[in-house]
């Protein structure tokens, strides 16, 4: 008996990959930040994580793509995760028979590097088998191309904390990688004091490098006191910023008020269409501080796939022994928390 036609266009063919710009597969049109290419080399400079990336393509031309990573962790032994340090990840493709195809494949790969669990953080539903971790949402602000008419629709309270930190001198520069330095200076005091581990000043690096003009670094000073910053990095018509901040002794000046206002103000200014603050937890702190704005709600599927039989519980800063050891960490000295902070962080693939 011959085999039909449709079964015939569903025959897949999975293929590991090096992501490019002009591949075939990549639409930008159809990705988030964590499917730029850039990732692939970034990661693996910086940190030294091994890429996982497959295509898959279908006997009637279809194509999907899922990027991930393999983090050999010490003690506690190796995850595959998809995408690594950043909100979202998962597959890219429209067709479902490709996306299940790919995720099987990770799995599979998984089981055979005996990694405990794998972690795919998606902004789309998908059928895994679990059931996604949905605390966490991502908070997008539409944009017009006036950033005047942008301005007299904020919140009146939004304007008047702006409106304080020019009074108090306060200023905002944007530019790229000579300005790494003074944002990573104010980087890890703050992550220091939230007792977080801080990344690498390597990994922000190689992630300017790597996005060239496609990044900037905006810097709010005090005179010629560098107080707070933050990162942006374009995709599509989008300008996100995963990592931003300031100086907790500086707070009363509305230094993250008047930060953020001119990176979003530059975003209008030059032609995006949204501004991506990023992920929060529902009504915590930061996610009251971006809904101010106008940000709106944007669902995040995180799924943890059990591959080996054991707890797959990730210690996190909400249980018991998370708040302990960010405790601790918030007390140690910054310039040691700078040196052994980036060996830690590597491993964290939140």
């Amino acid at each position: 008996m011959s085999e039909c036609q449709p079964c015939r266009d569903f025959e897949t063919t999975i293929t590991s990959w090096q992501p490019e710009a002009e591949s075939e597969c990549w639409d930008p049109d159809s990705t988030n930040l964590a499917h730029a290419p850039e990732w692939y080399t970034v990661f693996q400079k910086a940190y030294g994580h091994k890429p996982l990336y497959f295509m898959a393509k279908s006997n009637s031309g279809e194509t999907a793509w899922l990027p991930a990573f393999l983090i050999r962790r010490p003690i506690v032994g190796p995850v595959i995760t998809s995408m690594p340090f950043l909100d979202k990840g998962g597959p890219c493709g429209s067709s479902q028979h490709l996306t299940r195809s790919l995720l099987q494949k990770l799995i599979a790969e998984a089981k055979g590097v005996g990694a405990r669990f794998v972690e795919i953080r998606s902004d789309l539903p998908l059928e895994l088998g679990v059931q996604a971790d949905q605390e966490k949402v991502n908070l997008v602000m539409p944009l017009g191309s006036d950033d005047e008419h942008l301005w007299k629709g904020l919140d009146a309270k939004v304007r008047n904390q702006v409106r304080k930190a020019m009074r108090s001198g306060l200023n905002v520069e944007i530019g790229g990688l000579e300005k790494l330095v003074d944002f990573y200076k104010i980087f890890c005091v703050n992550m220091r004091d939230l007792g977080s581990p801080v990344h690498s000043f390597e990994f922000f690096r190689e992630i300017l490098a790597a996005f060239e003009e496609r990044a900037k670094v905006a810097l709010v000073y005090q005179q010629k006191t560098c107080i707070g910053g933050l990162i942006a990095l374009k995709y599509n018509t989008t300008l996100a910023v995963p990592w931003a901040s300031c100086l907790r002794k500086h707070f009363k000046l509305c230094p993250n008020m008047i930060l953020y206002w001119e990176t979003i103000r530059y975003a209008c200014q030059t032609g995006f269409e949204n501004f991506d603050f990023g992920r929060s937890s529902r009504d915590g702190g930061t996610y009251r501080f971006k809904r101010q704005w106008g940000a709106e709600e944007e669902p995040l599927y995180w799924y943890t796939i059990p591959i080996n039989k054991g707890n797959v519980n990730q210690l996190s800063n909400s249980s018991p022994g998370g708040k302990m050891l960010s405790n601790v960490w918030s007390h140690l000295p910054l310039r040691l928390t700078r040196v052994v902070g980036p060996q830690i962080r590597k491993y964290l693939t939140q």
